[in-house]
């Protein structure tokens, strides 16, 4: 294959990509008063995604309606494209998940892990983003 050709499908696929997210909304459901949660938002916001903040004290009811497994837990939980979105959960992934489609019901990274977007504590922290099916069942969906 041609250099040129080469170039043009990355470049073809990376406009994809960056269109893909731009032309995604995504819901946060945050605590107006949790700091990390905002920095994921611009997190997602400098990533190209279009996002709509919800600001409720108190987000258990949004999570238990949208089927989060309570071991995934988070501190905010976003929809986007009818998944659901848990927690710290990289750009790159949601862009992934939207790209291939799979039959889950969302992705998660469980808990607060330090080194995820919006946490940015501990570059070494590694951890697991996790895709739920409707039934709660878990697989390892990327390792950070």
């Amino acid at each position: 294959m041609k250099r040129w050709m080469v170039a043009a499908a990355m470049a073809a696929s990376m406009a994809s990509g960056a269109a893909l997210a731009q032309a995604t909304a995504v819901t946060v459901y945050k605590s107006p008063t949790c700091g990390c949660c905002g920095k994921w938002v611009e997190h997602m916001k400098a990533n190209g995604f279009q996002v709509k903040t919800i600001e409720q004290a108190d987000i258990a009811p949004v999570k238990a309606k949208l089927g989060v497994p309570g071991k995934l837990g988070s501190c905010h939980t976003a929809v986007i494209d009818g998944y659901v979105i848990e927690g710290h959960v990289p750009a790159a992934d949601i862009r992934r998940l939207l790209r291939e489609r799979p039959k889950l019901a969302g992705l998660s990274a469980p808990g607060m892990p330090q080194s995820a977007p919006g946490m940015d504590v501990n570059s070494r922290d590694r951890y697991d983003v996790v895709a739920f099916d409707a039934k709660g069942q878990t697989t390892v969906f990327a390792r950070h």
